[in-house]
């Protein structure tokens, strides 16, 4: 039956999803920690999965086509969840359509504010990393600016920065 073979694909799409989640918390721990090598090995991890999900995915859509031809519809739109449990007569059916697409949702949002932290913990990592070598390196005072020659007072009074001071 069409309908059991969707709820088991959507089934292994929420373990899939709540797998990510999980890569996620371990993605946030590593950036606070600052550890690169764990990082690295999480990404490849993710994007196992993304491949994976992207297949089950498609494995998705074939199966929801099939619902739809077995209910005798020919068309190859694309249904959502709801409009497929439409379809349905059988209210346990209906229900089992309904909950998981309520379960994946919910994972879905979870993750989404998940992935939104990381990627602010990610960009003040790179913020306090762009501020410390800016501080040993000092930055260039109006370099990209043209200046007249007779003021060349800012070249000479510039922060010569950690690297370039003497002493």
């Amino acid at each position: 039956m069409a309908l059991n073979r969707l709820l088991e694909i959507l089934e292994q799409m929420e373990t899939a999803h709540q797998r990510m989640l999980e890569l996620g918390e371990e993605k946030k721990t590593a950036i606070m920690k600052n550890d690169v090598d764990r990082l690295i090995a999480i990404n490849n991890q993710e994007s196992k999965m993304i491949k994976a999900i992207g297949a089950l995915d498609q494995h998705r859509a074939e199966a929801a086509y099939a619902l739809m031809q077995e209910k005798g519809i020919k068309s190859k739109l694309n249904l959502t969840m709801t409009e497929l449990a439409r379809l349905l007569f059988d209210p346990e059916d209906k229900n089992r359509l309904l909950q998981i697409q309520a379960r994946l949702a919910h994972i879905l949002r979870e993750l989404k504010s998940l992935n939104d932290i990381n990627q602010q913990l990610t960009e003040q990592s790179l913020s306090f990393i762009n501020l410390s070598i800016d501080l040993m390196v000092g930055t260039p005072a109006d370099s990209y600016t043209y200046t007249h020659p007779a003021n060349n007072y800012g070249a000479a009074h510039r922060n010569p920065g950690f690297f370039n001071a003497r002493g």
